[in-house]
């Protein structure tokens, strides 16, 4: 039986971040992966392109039954210390929108970066089969070997993009210790409606996007949305799924700049010859205008002037177009997930060093934490502090 002095389940982000980290004390590290090849998610990660991180990284813009736990690992690890890592291997970046930094170089730059900081580690790839341990050391068992060791480091994820080999690993492990942990659900993941209301709705409008600012349970978002097949995606349409919990509706202000109740009838004082139709589509796609029409009761009146139309049923009609109320019947769920929501309980770690407060020398870090981070980069970040952070103590 072969012993190493720290053996890091999984060869994501914040596995092999950790990896490179106790690598650097001098610490003989074995990284196991389940999948034919270290950093697949990474690989996929923004388009191929690595949304690495975002300037913005602060812990409101993550999901946790502790919304603390998370301070402690961002500071310490921040942004700025990734972009400096990663610069360091002549990479460079560009912000896209709202903070989110892409590498020029693309993922496979990224974790071609990675893997040169882990050169001096084990990995073993392609393992189907894992069980675990405790004696004085931790044992680990592979289809292949057996190993023991003193650090034993779960970065396995979530269960999110099966077809990636995610499982529910982590919270298996979890749970054969003794520690507590939330179910994983899917997050960052398109909307999926009832028939009748994809026909009501949506039907022959897929493919239109719009910016729109989506909102539920006091949360809400301005970003894209695109309409499809099983109903509603794009990255506002993400971001709100995080939040959102079956049975609950969402309101879509579908003119996020302009209260058309108010418009409209300014309007009709000032331009009352204008046709409301002609109105709507100069507002809205042609299709998605007269989708509006129907759904929204205004088919009648949509052909008259402004100045035929009572103001009460032009108030109704921009009142609902800035607060859409629709109310999903569930999610694409892991298949298409981004992220999970859920992981080990934070109650049970430590948040400087991810280690386990029950079982000495066992640590969780990255998506299989309780700690689930906004789309744009914050998902990798956490990647990078909670491995780093790891890092330090293993």
């Amino acid at each position: 039986m072969k012993n190493f002095d720290v053996i890091i389940i999984g060869a994501g982000a914040a596995g092999l971040l950790c990896a490179s980290e106790a690598l650097k004390r001098n610490k003989s590290v074995l990284i196991i992966e389940k999948a034919n090849k270290a950093g697949k998610k990474i690989l996929i990660s923004g388009g191929g392109r690595c949304n690495f991180t975002n300037l913005n990284i602060n812990p409101e813009v993550y999901i946790s039954k502790n919304i603390h736990f998370c301070k402690s690992a961002l500071s310490r690890f921040s942004q700025w210390d990734i972009i400096e890592l990663f610069e360091s291997f002549n990479l460079s970046w560009n912000e896209k929108k709202l903070g989110q930094l892409f590498c020029d170089q693309k993922s496979g730059a990224i974790l071609s970066a990675l893997l040169k900081l882990c050169q001096d580690a084990h990995i073993e790839l392609n393992i189907q089969h894992i069980t675990i341990s405790k004696e004085q050391s931790y044992i680990v068992k592979t289809s292949k070997h057996e190993y023991q060791t003193n650090s034993l480091v779960i970065a396995t994820g979530g269960p999110s993009i099966p077809k990636m080999g995610a499982s529910d690993f982590g919270l298996k492990i979890a749970k054969q210790f003794g520690l507590k942990s939330i179910p994983f659900k899917a997050g960052l993941v398109p909307f999926t409606f009832h028939q009748k209301d994809i026909n009501k709705y949506f039907k022959n409008l897929p493919g239109i996007s719009l910016e729109v600012l989506v909102t539920c349970k006091g949360i809400t978002f301005r970003e894209g949305m695109l309409i499809t097949h099983k109903g509603l995606s794009g990255p506002a349409i993400l971001q709100i799924s995080s939040y959102w919990e079956k049975d609950q509706f969402i309101s879509i202000n579908l003119l996020p700049d302009l209260k058309l109740d108010d418009s409209l009838i300014q309007l009709q004082q000032k331009q009352g010859s204008l046709i409301l139709r002609n109105i709507l589509n100069d507002l809205f796609p042609r299709r998605l205008a007269e989708r509006f029409i129907e759904i929204f009761g205004i088919k009648e009146l949509s052909g008259k002037a402004l100045t035929e139309i009572k103001k009460q049923n032009l108030k109704d009609f921009g009142f609902k177009i800035n607060n859409w109320i629709l109310t999903p019947i569930g999610t694409e769920g892991m298949r298409t997930a981004e992220v999970c929501i859920g992981g080990v309980s934070t109650d049970e770690l430590s948040s400087k060093t991810m280690e386990s407060k029950k079982q000495p020398g066992l640590y969780f870090i990255g998506e299989t934490v309780d700690v689930t981070g906004w789309l744009g980069g914050y998902n990798f970040q956490w990647a990078w502090s909670s491995g780093w952070a790891a890092g330090q103590k293993v």
